[in-house]
């Protein structure tokens, strides 16, 4: 499959090096010629050097024959005029990166179809999302839902006086006497470890289950947690994330987003109808505590500046808030909210390279999702009647061990598939593998 990444930034490098370990044909194409020569020192893709709204460089890149072509440069504009030339030379699919939101949430994505851009994509709306998402599932680092709830993939840290603790997966296998759920995968000292039946659970593992969602509350209980209701949230930070995450959230819950700008925060009390905007500084400890820090059930700081998101997050943690949301710029940092003690970092590149992989898989992908820093994805295959899944049961498949069959929806039923469960045509198969083996994966449902 040949892809030309248009846009060497951040986006561009993690989508590149993403692909790149999976024998993908990647063209990296910027203007930035220092930028290109740091990329190709770091992974092995061609690069091309040159502005990419360039009619010659698109021959020189030869878009004509190229599959897919993702523009993920820091201008909106070029992203949206690269693909429509890239289509009228031939391009097969095109997917742009755009920062106006309203295009997605005013549903105009048809009107830039017609013009040759396949796929819209916006970190910043995607991120609020996600924001939106961990707001209403509190207890959890991160929750994925499959078939509106059939099926749910989520992480939740283990406390030290869960019944989990110190023991193997089959040790605690009378937790779970109907297997209406699964562990797949834990998260421990910035390693992801896939789960078997001698796996030791430890206080602290952040541990990824497939549930149907009867069992979610159990698996709450068994890992020592408690389930908590959110009400009064804390923005900090008047970004467009922190703006959409308010507009997304005001209607119910008790929102308050703080902003250091003055004509910023005028600008958005005139944007946002319920949430309280103040002024002040994000970084006077004393003021967040005078406008009621301590009375938060969460706080989500999404300042252009990570290492204050990280910080404030931690002194809102010390001051009794229960769930706590950071943004960071630095991919890097994903992996140490664990070890630090935010509950979710969050980095709106990632996010949106996982929204663009789905279009990179092989096979009959419907969705492919990351978990917050684990090196691994959650990938929805639809099943199609040849492939190698329906010749077997699952534990005769020669399946990657790096891999999981986590979930199966079957005639819009949630199922937690075990060894003797062989897939059929059409059934959805939620994949769980880390990322060294999605290549492998993808082979079988093909």
């Amino acid at each position: 499959m040949k892809i030309i990444i248009a846009g060497a930034g951040n986006v561009g490098f993690h989508l590149a090096k993403m692909l790149s370990s999976e024998a993908q044909d990647i063209y990296l194409l910027d203007k930035n010629e220092e930028r290109l020569q740091f990329v190709a020192s770091q992974i092995d893709v061609f690069t091309i050097h040159g502005d990419a709204k360039s009619i010659e460089v698109m021959e020189k890149a030869t878009v004509s024959s190229c599959d897919l072509i993702i523009a993920v440069t820091s201008s909106e504009e070029t992203n949206m005029l690269v693909c429509m030339l890239a289509k009228k030379f031939g391009a097969k699919r095109t997917i742009a990166r755009i920062n106006d939101v309203d295009i997605i949430k005013n549903n105009k994505e048809q009107f830039y179809n017609d013009l040759g851009i396949d796929t819209l994509i916006s970190p910043t709306h995607l991120a609020t999302m996600e924001i939106e998402r961990l707001i209403h599932r509190a207890v959890f680092t991160d929750d994925l839902e499959f078939e509106n709830g059939k099926l749910t993939v989520f992480g939740i840290c283990v406390d030290k006086n869960s019944p989990l603790v110190d023991k193997t997966i089959k040790e605690s296998s009378y937790l779970n006497p109907d297997l209406s759920f699964k562990p797949i995968a834990l998260h421990r000292n910035e390693e992801t470890i896939m789960i078997k039946n001698d796996t030791v659970l430890l206080s602290n593992d952040i541990v990824y289950f497939i549930s149907n969602q009867e069992s979610i509350d159990s698996i709450i209980k068994v890992c020592g947690k408690e389930s908590f209701k959110i009400k009064d949230i804390m923005i900090l930070g008047g970004s467009r994330i922190g703006v959409y995450a308010a507009e997304l959230l005001e209607s119910n819950f008790n929102v308050t987003l703080v902003e250091k700008d003055k004509e910023r925060c005028e600008v958005i009390a005139g944007m946002l109808k319920r949430t309280l905007v103040i002024n002040l500084d994000g970084h006077d400890v004393k003021q967040l505590e005078d406008e009621g820090l301590r009375d938060m059930d969460a706080f989500v700081t999404v300042t252009a500046d990570s290492e204050m998101n990280i910080m404030s997050s931690l002194v809102a943690k010390n001051h009794g808030v229960k769930k706590t949301i950071a943004r960071v710029e630095n991919i890097d940092y994903i992996h140490l909210s664990q070890a630090i003690g935010v509950d979710t970092l969050i980095n709106k590149k990632i996010i949106a390279a996982s929204n663009i992989f789905k279009y990179v898989r092989k096979g009959n992908v419907s969705s492919v999702a990351s978990l917050h820093g684990v090196d691994a994805e959650i990938i929805e295959f639809i099943v199609n009647p040849k492939s190698k899944v329906t010749k077997a049961p699952i534990k005769d498949l020669k399946f990657p061990k790096t891999s999981n069959i986590a979930g199966v929806i079957r005639k819009g039923k949630g199922i937690i598939p075990f060894g003797d469960f062989q897939l059929q045509s059409q059934d959805k198969a939620i994949v769980f593998s880390l990322t060294e083996s999605i290549h492998k994966i993808e082979k079988f449902f093909q």
